[in-house]
């Protein structure tokens, strides 16, 4: 394939666009990661990462991935055996189920549609039933990226406080951190599952794992083996100063400081209105193209709508993945792809992160042509409909 011109519009849900003062803070020579520097970086990472978390709770930080911070929630807080409830919501609910079973947990999985916000009530039967107590954690995602649907973690947390279960409530916030409101402390998570390349618009690379004073306790009975994501190991000392299980992934961390100077430099608030505003451009599009019988929104619960991700749900008779296959190579658009049993029945627009309206509208007006070049049936005026709603608000 020949090179494309002009910079690639980036619409997957992860990694994100990396704003250029990210990417400037990173061009800079190594440094000793011992020295005080480097020390002061940890500690304005630190603060600014439980700004963002609303929690007084411990900040870990990891060189790994998101997968690494589920990793570290599990091996950390469990033994071997140790009942595990896990809320379905979509792909990633059964990935970290599978994590969990794979190192010697009992995964209870409550079942749910995809389509489908998931209902707390479940969890409150759920736990009302373990008359034994020996459910150790309830994990939900608070934003699916596979389906595009929000799912309501204060209720949960609400739940477990009421029947005044022991139960640990630990939360995936990966597509939803930095992008949608979410308060840890507050809503009772004990456990705060994070990674770096979404909302936080920094290079893929980093696990971070908020963990509450409860959660920290479970640690000196959990016997599931542990030694790299050992909390007790890395947590910070007493000056407030990170501590890694090897080398310091530096600059990493000179990114993060930058993106997270620009979020609290925006003010959450409208950080969060600016994710809601082009969600819900992003869906009003995406209606008017379901309107001519053809792709859909494929979430039915309209209040539990994704402001981070859409899962448009392509009609019977075409692939999704051809359709994403085809913008990216013609046009230089990057398209989420659907999912275990939704590959090739959905594909995903990414609106999260450094995203601005002359993105999201580039995005989907690139979409709507794509879908009149490759002969696939749909309602008029999506774009148009984007730009009335983003016309009208601020």
């Amino acid at each position: 394939m020949s090179r494309q011109p002009g910079r690639q519009f980036l619409n997957i849900p992860g990694p994100t666009n990396i704003p250029d003062r990210v990417l400037q803070a990173m061009h800079r020579p190594a440094l000793d990661f011992m020295t005080p520097e480097f020390w002061e970086v940890q500690v304005e990472c630190k603060e600014n990462l439980a700004k963002i978390l609303k929690t007084e709770g411990e900040i870990m930080v990891y060189a790994s991935s998101g997968h690494g911070s589920w990793d570290a929630a599990m091996t950390n807080t469990c033994s071997p055996g140790d009942t595990v409830l896990m809320c379905e919501t979509g792909r990633f609910s059964e990935s970290w189920g599978e994590m969990a079973e794979a190192v010697g947990l009992d995964v209870v999985t409550l079942a749910n549609d995809w389509d489908r916000a998931f209902d707390p009530a479940r969890v409150e039967q759920a736990l009302r039933e373990d008359k034994e107590r020996k459910i150790r954690a309830v994990c939900v995602v608070h934003n699916e990226t596979s389906t595009g649907m929000t799912h309501d973690v204060e209720a949960i947390g609400r739940i477990i406080r009421e029947l005044d279960h022991p139960a640990l409530l630990m939360v995936d916030t990966i597509s939803s951190l930095a992008s949608m409101d979410f308060r840890m402390d507050e809503w009772g998570v004990d456990v705060a599952v994070a990674g770096s390349q979404k909302g936080l618009m920094l290079p893929v690379g980093l696990g971070i794992s908020g963990v509450s004073e409860k959660a920290m306790k479970a640690t000196e009975t959990a016997t599931l083996p542990r030694k790299y994501f050992d909390w007790n190991g890395i947590k910070a000392l007493e000056n407030g100063r990170l501590r890694f299980a090897g080398t310091a992934p530096s600059h990493l961390f000179f990114a993060m400081r930058e993106g997270l100077r620009m979020l609290l430099e925006e003010g959450l608030d409208h950080v969060f209105a600016r994710h809601a505003r082009l969600a819900e451009a992003t869906r009003r599009a995406v209606k008017a193209w379901g309107r001519g019988n053809g792709p859909s929104l494929f979430g039915r619960d309209e209040g539990a709508l994704s402001n981070s991700v859409t899962a448009v749900r392509m009609l019977d008779g075409f692939d999704a993945d051809v359709f994403r296959g085809k913008a990216l190579s013609e046009t230089n658009l990057a398209l989420g792809g659907g999912l275990a049993r939704l590959s090739g029945k959905v594909f995903r627009i990414g609106h999260l992160g450094d995203l601005n309206e002359p993105m999201i509208l580039g995005c989907l007006a690139t979409v709507e042509m794509q879908l009149k070049r490759q002969g696939i049936p749909h309602g008029e005026g999506g774009v148009d409909a984007a730009v009335a709603y983003l016309a009208e608000t601020r």
